[in-house]
């Protein structure tokens, strides 16, 4: 009797090892998967162990532990290639090339500022091999956004929707078509990253500031040289962003990339067909746009949360508003924005993204500050960016 226990013991041990040792990790994509069945340890009497049967479904069946046609990604990503590249465009000039994508049935191409900036002429390559060169409607270097246009487009190619900007979320699956190394259709495909962050413009201001960007979205999905202008897709086809900038040591990819989110889009490319430029809000006003402790503390305001007044340009909109910038020389003394049209601002992005794409040029808004312990309410009417 104290043999057969040690053997059924001994057999046990043996299939907790292998049960055990055949662990399966698999890649974190976004799929689907099924438990494999456990295993069927048949013990018969008398007991023997060399003999014992155990059966393991999983082996038996030999299915693929991963298999994307199941969950539908592998075919969607073919289906939105299929759909999308037609639609995507080479573009070559007189210094460089780059991507861009049809905006509209009208022969509007969107793309990027850079790309076209000192270009000279524009030659327009389809997919299918038809070519045709385009015009120079409108350039802004602030969003870093252009627009050409052809005379007509080949049959059968349709302009790419835009997406809801009020859909994208930090893990949202998406794709990047284009021309990286002038290798035209090229797709790859990543996530969002992160949502809300900055682009400087491409444009220096005589001060030595620059303008930026609000909203831009981050993604992994491989950005290289060449993807400029091509558009970020969500699994529908639909335009997330268009392709812009990446992080880099090496001038390669090397994971944060960054787009012009479609929200820009939809706002300053119908300008640029309209008026062949931008007007944009402007206060005249320098911030800190992220408020830390150590800064609290330089600045002697009562909390991080807020956008910290810097400097005003004389004559500027925040001045004949009178709004207060700091003093230079010990960095006190400047209005602390904590809101504006009612709106909490916790930093200055928030505030830079509202005047973007909320507010016009002659509006008036209203700016609550903290101003010496106090909380005080300033009307003021927006100039237009110079």
């Amino acid at each position: 009797m104290n043999k057969r226990v040690l053997l059924l013991s001994g057999l046990i041990l043996v299939v907790l090892m292998v049960s055990a040792a055949c662990t399966i990790f698999t890649l974190p994509v976004a799929v689907s998967t099924t438990a494999a069945p456990a295993q069927d340890v048949s013990l018969e009497e008398p007991v023997q162990p060399a003999t014992a049967e155990v059966k393991n479904a999983a082996l038996e069946e030999s299915k693929p532990l991963l298999q994307l046609d199941d969950t539908g990604l592998q075919s969607a990503l073919i289906e939105v290639y299929q759909k999308a590249n037609p639609s995507v465009v080479y573009i070559l000039t007189q210094t460089g090339s780059g991507s861009g994508f049809v905006y509209d049935d009208q022969g509007h191409i969107v793309t990027n500022n850079h790309v076209v900036e000192r270009g000279g002429r524009y030659e327009v390559a389809f997919p299918n091999g038809e070519q045709r060169w385009a015009e120079l409607v409108g350039a802004d270097p602030d969003s870093d956004l252009a627009v050409l246009k052809v005379a007509d487009l080949p049959d059968g190619i349709e302009p790419l929707p835009m997406a809801d900007p009020d859909t994208l979320m930090v893990g949202q699956i998406v794709i990047a078509i284009g021309s990286p190394f002038g290798e035209q259709g090229s797709m790859s495909m990543g996530i969002i990253s992160g949502l809300g962050r900055s682009l400087s413009s491409q444009r220096v201001l005589e001060s030595g500031g620059s303008y930026s960007l609000p909203e831009v979205i981050q993604t992994d999905a491989p950005i290289n040289p060449g993807n400029s202008g091509g558009p970020l897709l969500n699994l529908q086809g639909e335009v997330v962003g268009v392709n812009s900038a990446i992080a880099t040591a090496t001038g390669t990819n090397s994971g944060v990339g960054f787009a012009i989110p479609g929200k820009a889009v939809t706002r300053i490319v119908p300008a640029l067909i309209e008026d062949g430029e931008v007007e944009y809000p402007y206060m005249g006003l320098s911030f800190d746009n992220e408020i830390t402790l150590a800064e609290k503390d330089i600045y002697g305001v009562p909390q991080t949360r807020g956008a910290y007044v810097i400097d005003v340009s004389p004559g500027g909109p925040a001045d004949r508003a009178g709004i207060r910038g700091a003093n230079l020389n010990t960095g006190r003394g400047g209005d602390l924005v904590i809101a504006v049209d009612g709106r909490p601002v916790n930093t200055f992005t928030e505030l830079n993204s509202y005047l973007i794409f909320e507010a016009e040029v002659g509006q008036t808004i209203e700016l609550t500050v903290l101003r010496d312990g106090e909380e005080l309410t300033i009307p003021l009417t927006l100039g237009r960016r110079p």
